[in-house]
């Protein structure tokens, strides 16, 4: 099926390349099948634009997956804003052990998710929540929280940090700019309790650019009650990956 783009028609899709198999495994028809909605649904709902659909796979399906390697087995993990489902659709089907909580505001988007969730069958691994993230502070949490492409940093940290568990991270996937943007926002990411920052590198050998996430680790909000705010502490300036 061919996809009319601003320019004419788009090509589908070329097949999976050599490094997804790596990534997903046996689970690479699931990934497939995956791509199939995006190019199809997910264009004509508008959450992946037509000129995506060539390289849907490094650009999305990929360069989302790759980031699983930041998460333990059986992990929990809220991925806010999720849109396409990207990352938190390509992380379930890569790691079937986690369990994933997609929040997205647009009751189009979240329609689209839940359609898609169970078109691939991961109703017992994903749930759709429809909301803001900073209204569902209290209702959603995990020790691990995700996000691509949402908001600057400081003010990701604002949403996200109130869903993640006393000592559990957020996973920012950012671009090559993350080190500078780590380092414009420590001193806010201080005050919303972030005790620890890191840039990460995912996928190299996988993708011809590693993915970097900012990795910000949240402090046990009773201790910091006790022993002062996260915000008298300056993050680490340690980088991993």
């Amino acid at each position: 099926m061919e996809h009319d783009g601003p320019d004419g028609p788009d090509s589908r899709p070329a097949a999976a390349p050599p490094g997804a198999a790596a990534v997903f495994g046996v689970r690479l028809p699931l990934a497939e099948a995956f791509v199939d909605v995006l190019v199809d649904t997910g264009v004509s709902h508008g959450l992946i634009g037509p000129r995506e659909v060539p390289r849907i796979w490094e650009r999305h399906v990929l360069n989302c997956a790759v980031v699983q390697d930041a998460f333990p087995a059986g992990a929990r993990v809220v991925d806010v804003g999720s849109g396409a489902g990207l990352p938190g659709l390509a992380l379930a089907v890569a790691r079937p052990d986690l369990e994933m909580h997609l929040v997205e505001p647009m009751l189009r988007r979240t329609s689209w998710l839940q359609t898609t969730v169970e078109r691939l069958g991961l109703q017992e691994q994903v749930t759709v929540h429809r909301g803001r993230a900073e209204d569902l502070a209290g209702v959603v949490s995990a020790p691990w929280v995700t996000a691509r492409a949402v908001a600057r940093l400081d003010k990701l940290a604002r949403w996200c940090v109130p869903l993640v568990s006393p000592g559990g991270t957020m996973v920012a996937m950012k671009g090559r700019s993350a080190e500078e943007e780590l380092a414009e926002c420590r001193t806010a990411l201080g005050r919303v309790g972030v005790v620890d920052a890191r840039v990460t590198g995912h996928g190299a050998g996988i993708l011809e650019e590693a993915v970097l996430t900012v990795d910000l680790t949240v402090g046990d909000r009773s201790s910091q009650s006790r022993g002062g705010s996260a915000s008298d502490r300056r993050p680490g300036r340690r980088r991993r990956g």
